[in-house]
């Protein structure tokens, strides 16, 4: 056991509570959530940044110490890589997002270059047991996710965001909504059920307005997968009934088809019952009427209303309301419409008129 300074911790390990001065061990657990120390051994121009326990965004090159943890990624617009089977010391492995996941890159974006290389120095240890000097390997979350967890939302309107696939938009329209929501007088909880750790989603919509956030990674897990999507889920929207907000809304990150969980959570009878209303962000219109079939045909879901770059003008709007029979509104241009055809979809408007504009 030996200490390290260290340059920048990485969000994922928020809930651990380290510092910058950490103990570190040779013994390293070669398991998802583990934090480990790691040198950057390289330099980039894209894709440079650290996410940061504080929310910060900051530069990252060769010679910084950071704080990440193990983890595995797939994902199409970034880095696809997995958990090694064994670790040590002196071991090279990548930056796989900048939440601060590491693992070994199986597969690049070009848009992205290659990931940062780093070297490992140990594990991150813990000193749980008061007064004594016994450390444990560090792992990432608040608490561990309850596999049986048992879904109650306390008669709370439910909002979902789903999206065609990655970077569809998805939380610029849960930052409008939630704007609005606000707005009209609403009392909003809002978290991100799936993806790759990073908590940039759920501060943006906490300064949209979220009285109250969370995130999968709060419950220990790194990157979502089928297995654990519909658990997540439950849990989280458990939570967030906790507090008697007028209404929860949360976003499916990824796409409908996608690795990270989103088919296994709208499959889950109990969670599709629970949604009171669901957005679909879709990039283009042949992909929102993809997403619109998938949906219908797969999960028995009819959606509320389409946002994402598929409403960029007038035309994309009309094509989607003509052809797909559902309302469409832009995040950006029309975030008001946006929100009140939410509103609407959640039972909510009665309760929460329209307030008269100032002259």
């Amino acid at each position: 056991m030996k200490s390290v300074f260290v340059d920048k911790i990485a969000s994922i390990t928020q809930a651990c509570g380290l510092g910058h001065e950490v103990r570190i061990s040779e013994d390293i657990p070669c398991e998802e959530g583990v934090v480990l120390v790691v040198e950057i051994l390289t330099n980039k121009s894209t894709y440079n940044t650290l996410e940061l326990t504080s929310g910060r965004m900051a530069k990252i090159g060769k010679g910084d110490i950071i704080l990440g943890a193990l983890g595995h990624r797939k994902a199409l617009f970034g880095y696809s890589g997995h958990v090694p089977t064994m670790v040590k010391p002196g071991d090279v492995i990548q930056v796989l997002n900048i939440g601060g996941v590491l693992g070994v890159c199986d597969s690049i974006n070009a848009d992205k270059g290659r990931p940062f290389d780093c070297r490992v120095l140990g594990v991150a240890l813990q000193f749980p047991f008061l007064g004594e000097r016994i450390g444990i390997p560090a792992r990432i979350g608040y608490r561990p996710l309850d596999r049986d967890a048992v879904l109650n939302t306390r008669g709370v309107p439910v909002i979902a965001l789903a999206g065609t696939c990655m970077e569809a938009g998805k939380t610029a329209a849960a930052c409008s909504i939630i704007s609005r929501m606000r707005h009209r007088g609403l009392s909003v909880h809002a978290f991100k059920a799936t993806g790759v750790s990073l908590r940039r989603d759920i501060l943006a919509m906490e300064d949209a307005g979220a009285r109250k956030s969370l995130i999968f990674t709060d419950f220990g897990v790194g990157t979502t997968t089928a297995e654990v999507g519909p658990s997540l889920t439950r849990t989280m929207l458990t939570e967030m009934a906790i507090g008697n907000p007028d209404v929860i809304v949360f976003e499916l990150g990824d796409g409908l088809l996608g690795t990270y969980g989103v088919e296994a959570i709208l499959s889950a009878s109990d969670i599709r019952e629970a949604i009171t209303g669901l957005v679909l962000s879709a990039n283009d219109p042949v992909a929102a009427w993809g997403g619109v079939k998938l949906l219908r045909d797969r999960f028995n879901i009819e959606p509320a209303v389409i946002t994402g770059p598929a409403t960029d003008n007038q035309v994309g709007v009309d094509i989607i309301t003509a052809q797909l029979g559902v309302s469409a509104f832009n995040a950006i241009t029309s975030g008001a419409g946006l929100g009140d055809r939410v509103i609407e979809a959640a039972g909510l408007s009665a309760r929460f008129p329209i307030k008269p504009t100032m002259e």
